[in-house]
């Protein structure tokens, strides 16, 4: 007599490949993922969101903009983040209105402003730290996108630097860097090139952008993202160039883009390797990541509303440890794109468990219910409309 349940898949889900053969779906659940129930994946997490307090957006008209925020730091008890600051007369116009006081995109006329916390929920605004300089230094039109990195006892911050309009010709901004002894500054501009765009042809021979700074086997670690091909049908890559020293010489790796989908670059050290997110754009978006090496990622993760632009409260981001704990908690951004004349960016606050040593099942939720106006939000435009109901009548 055949024993039928011995030839079956086991009713409670192994957590290790049984010796049997499997479909693809199921051998995918224990090749491509650290463990077959998300809920037991170190690197499965679902999202909470907060607003911040501290901040003022102008009666949210447009004309005040906070985006794109570096790693946290912790400095004699008080957290420290970096961002994009917008403070315009009018909100963005597109680059064909623009002009020396109109800015072009959300990120355009910008400077890094910085704001401190007692508790991460709570921010100060203290106010510029890396203004626009004059031209025709790196940046005279526009400086956004921080990240910051703590080396030997300073304080490197870099960023993108515009010297032309957003999205007039492109996005066409390298990565420069400002140095300080002191999370408060002052800052002293490099004033050259961290990474420059790659050569004509190559797939990031437009674009260098978020900058995104580890220390990981005895090196800086750089990651960044290029949008290659030409819009709409575009990619957005992730790649990365390694140095021994924070100004430089930085060398990107021969394997670039190492990523293939994701929009902005988070990543914080994790085991003896690298975890990432790939937030937005490409096959593999929604997903958490993980690499050996910090250097080839796979998948370890999928999940659902991921935080845009995060960076993590991560101190193991500058130690150069051998191995990473993982995150709980960083900053990210919401942006305001439905209505053109009031188009801005504001910050939030995002928590996860994303920690090793969590066994809880806190924030492992993966029938995550949202509420009926966040799918109507997700509405067909007019035009599309239209054509549907025109194509339904013939």
């Amino acid at each position: 007599m055949i024993d039928k349940v011995a030839d079956s898949f086991p009713w409670d889900i192994p957590q290790k490949k049984p010796a049997r053969e499997l479909s693809q779906a199921m051998t995918r659940l224990y090749d491509n993922y650290l463990t077959p129930r998300p809920e037991d994946n170190p690197l499965f997490t679902s999202f909470k969101y907060t607003r911040l307090k501290g901040f003022d957006y102008s009666n949210n008209d447009g004309t005040v903009s906070r985006r794109d925020p570096s790693k946290i730091i912790s400095v004699n008890g008080l957290y420290y983040m970096w961002y994009t600051k917008r403070d315009t007369p009018v909100p963005p116009q597109g680059p064909e209105g623009c002009n020396n006081t109109a800015p072009s995109t959300d990120w355009d006329l910008a400077d890094i402003w910085y704001a401190t916390s007692e508790d991460g929920f709570t921010w100060d605004e203290q106010g510029i730290a890396v203004g626009r300089p004059e031209k025709p230094n790196w940046g005279w039109r526009s400086v956004c996108t921080p990240d910051i990195l703590v080396w030997e006892g300073k304080y490197y911050l870099y960023y993108q630097a515009f010297v032309e309009p957003s999205m007039v010709k492109g996005d066409n901004c390298p990565v420069t860097v400002s140095v300080a002894d002191s999370p408060d500054g002052p800052w002293t501009p490099h004033n050259q090139l961290v990474v420059p765009n790659g050569e004509p042809g190559s797939w990031d021979q437009y674009s260098v952008h978020g900058p995104y700074l580890l220390l990981y086997q005895d090196k800086i670690h750089f990651y960044y993202k290029a949008a290659f091909g030409d819009r709409p049908d575009y990619l957005v890559g992730l790649g990365l160039a390694t140095a021994e020293h924070p100004l430089g010489p930085f060398e990107k790796h021969p394997l670039n883009p190492i990523m293939n989908s994701g929009h902005e670059t988070t990543f914080f050290p994790f085991k003896e390797g690298i975890a990432a997110f790939a937030i937005r754009n490409g096959n593999e978006s929604n997903s958490i990541q993980f690499s050996p090496d910090g250097v080839n990622f796979s998948l370890a993760a999928t999940t659902s509303m991921m935080p845009v632009g995060a960076k993590p409260y991560n101190p193991e981001a500058f130690t150069n440890t051998k191995y990473g704990h993982g995150i709980q908690w960083g900053i990210c951004h919401f942006s305001d794109k439905k209505d053109p004349t009031t188009k801005h960016s504001y910050l939030g606050r995002f928590d996860c468990n994303l920690m090793l040593n969590d066994t809880s099942k806190d924030m492992k939720e993966t029938d995550v219910v949202h509420a009926p106006s966040a799918f109507f939000a997700q509405r067909l435009s007019p035009k599309q409309a239209k054509a549907r109901r025109t194509k339904a009548l013939e």
